[in-house]
């Protein structure tokens, strides 16, 4: 099957700015042809984890990024909702509404909160306290970085600006020229690495002086290919892995990579066939390939050190490296845990039956899980 047939195109929409954005299903998604999910055997049960705390918030239909700032975790549903958990307990911080349906969010540094709305409006709160609203001249579907008393967004039109958090006032704006006009719906990349701000264009990773949006570096993880503007998108998706300087970031259906942030240059890049982020150690890169395949490469060389075929065919989230294992969604809202090792099968949690709706995350010694239907799940060893 050609990578154009794994693509389910939902009404491509096209913004005033000339911006064509599609909605894409990873793995040959709809129709009769579509692979069953592979059956799960007996719950391996090799740790010991129990469910902790479960709390709601509003459906998540958004590309939804889960902010950890110390003891806490920022989320936002698609209905507008924007809240601030205790990671230990799951209890309410704050609640607060953005005024309207959320297409990105929640960016945090633990003050402010930061979510963009299906209005194109950046809203900022703090505390939970709404403090300004500014309307953008793009789509956004990454999660706005708040660091350093500023708000960083990185638009579909592959822009990245700057606003001061406490007043909303532009800082600066960066567009990279001569970018093709076609974007996923889909969160990307963008995230603060010592005193530079590194975001994802195409395929991609640029590193820009926070203060000006000044150019420092600019590495391609993936070269657009193919014959048509689907077939060479190859937009990077969040999330990533950091260690230290190293960041490795996935290209859409076509690459996983790392780049050296403090030196800009590429260390490696391997083919690969996902659509959702990575994760990892100080040893190794994990992610979820597009038919479920979940895969370790070598953080030194990009080497493949395991493939797992457990949960082929699942609608796997992008991972999260815990411990000795690997956590990962499905679309049936199962956590599933892997070994870190060698990909085998150490557990399994279940939630309320919808999709994991983004990476798991770790809060102290809880793990943070959030589903479509708005379920929030703690989950902790004992």
């Amino acid at each position: 099957m050609s990578r154009l047939m794994r693509f389910l195109l939902n009404g491509a929409l096209r913004t005033s700015a000339g911006l064509a954005i599609i909605s894409v299903l990873a793995g040959c998604a709809g129709g009769a042809d579509k692979p069953k999910p592979t059956e799960l055997g007996p719950n391996a049960a090799l740790i010991n984890v129990r469910l902790a705390w479960n709390t709601r918030i509003g459906p998540v239909s958004l590309p939804l990024d889960v902010k950890v700032n110390a003891a806490s975790v920022t989320l936002a549903s698609s209905d507008g909702t924007v809240v601030a958990l205790d990671g230990a307990s799951g209890q309410d911080l704050w609640r607060a509404s953005a005024g309207s349906a959320i297409a990105a969010g929640a960016g945090t540094d633990g003050r402010y909160a930061a979510v963009v709305t299906r209005d194109n409006d950046l809203v900022v709160m703090e505390q939970g306290r709404p403090l300004w609203r500014e309307p953008l001249g793009a789509a956004v579907f990454t999660s706005p970085l708040v660091a350093g008393a500023r708000v960083f967004v990185s638009g579909a039109d592959r822009s990245i600006s700057a606003f001061d958090a406490q007043t909303g006032r532009r800082l600066w704006n960066y567009t990279r020229p001569g970018e093709q006009a076609l974007a996923l719906r889909q969160a990307g990349v963008l995230l603060a690495v010592g005193d530079t701000l590194v975001g994802g264009m195409s395929g991609r990773l640029i590193g820009l002086d926070p203060r000006t949006g000044a150019v420092r570096w600019d590495v391609a993880i993936a070269n657009p290919r193919g014959t048509n503007d689907v077939e060479r998108l190859v937009d990077l998706v969040g999330s990533v892995s950091r260690e230290g300087d190293v960041v490795c970031a996935r290209a859409f259906q076509a690459a996983v990579g790392c780049v050296n942030a403090a030196r800009g240059n590429l260390l490696w890049s391997k083919p690969a066939n996902g659509s959702e982020g990575v994760h990892g150690d100080a040893s190794s890169v994990f992610g979820a390939e597009g038919d479920g395949r979940v895969t370790a490469w070598r953080r030194s060389d990009g080497e493949r050190s395991w493939t797992s075929e457990r949960l082929k065919y699942r609608g796997l989230s992008a991972p999260l490296s815990i411990g000795r294992s690997v956590a990962v969604g499905d679309a049936q809202g199962y956590v599933h845990f892997l070994s870190r090792e060698d990909g085998s099968p150490m557990g399994r949690m279940p939630t309320d039956g919808s999709a994991i709706a983004t990476a798991p995350v770790l809060v102290g010694n809880t793990l943070v899980v959030v589903t479509r239907n708005g379920g929030v799940f703690g989950f902790r060893p004992d």
